[in-house]
């Protein structure tokens, strides 16, 4: 952050506990930690259920940041505080009924898929401003911003014209009068990449609790 002269304070730190214990959340709370990110719709549920927390400073936030399938909707807006992998007009409709249900106003960021990698997903670019158009009088779903995962590199630095370009794409959407604050990109390997680059959010897993067994 110091690198690019951004402030600390403009950058949130997800914690991604996927196949973490509920006991190791815990002490990531008392370490000061506030946002939690997970990719599997189950195994988020038994925790978040448990992880009440017993938190007495401050809300702890759950983001969902996995693939998300239009059946699983329901339950992730039951879930989490945000959705960070809006890909079509079909699933942000869904996301907005199961909304609408509970009288909650979901917010969400769109994934931009900016690779050539099958098992990348995302909405492709060139559909990004049609995307956006059809969630714009969505009254139960608040589109914050968008997210992308590079392709993997050793040198993390290659990582960075595909952050580049998100940011791009954010601001040629904000010209179009959307409001796009937030920027979900970086995890452990690259994340002083994607900050330099404009990032909001920040997805960090192995650099907290280690590598993954």
């Amino acid at each position: 952050a110091e690198r690019s002269g951004r402030d600390v304070k403009d950058i949130k730190l997800i914690a991604v506990t996927k196949t973490i214990d509920v006991n190791r959340i815990k002490e990531a709370v008392d370490a000061g930690l506030r946002i939690f990110g997970e990719n599997r719709v189950q195994e988020a549920q038994k925790k978040i259920t448990s992880c009440e927390l017993r938190v007495t400073s401050g809300k702890i936030e759950w983001h969902f940041i996995g693939h998300l399938q239009t059946n699983k909707a329901k339950y992730v807006v039951q879930l989490f505080d945000m959705i960070h992998s809006i890909d079509s007009t079909a699933l942000a409709e869904e996301i907005n009924k199961q909304a609408a249900k509970i009288n909650k106003i979901q917010d969400a960021l769109i994934e931009v898929k900016l690779s050539e990698e099958e098992t990348k997903h995302g909405v492709p670019e060139n559909e990004l401003m049609k995307l956006l158009e059809s969630t714009r009088d969505i009254k139960n779903l608040n589109i914050l911003g968008l997210m992308t995962i590079p392709p993997f590199f050793e040198d993390a630095e290659k990582t960075r014209p595909y952050f580049k370009r998100l940011r791009e794409l954010r601001n040629e959407a904000v010209k179009n009068g959307f409001n796009l604050p937030e920027l979900s990109m970086g995890m452990s390997h690259d994340f002083e990449i994607a900050i330099e680059e404009g990032a909001t959010m920040v997805r960090i897993g192995t650099a907290i609790f280690g590598e993954r067994k």
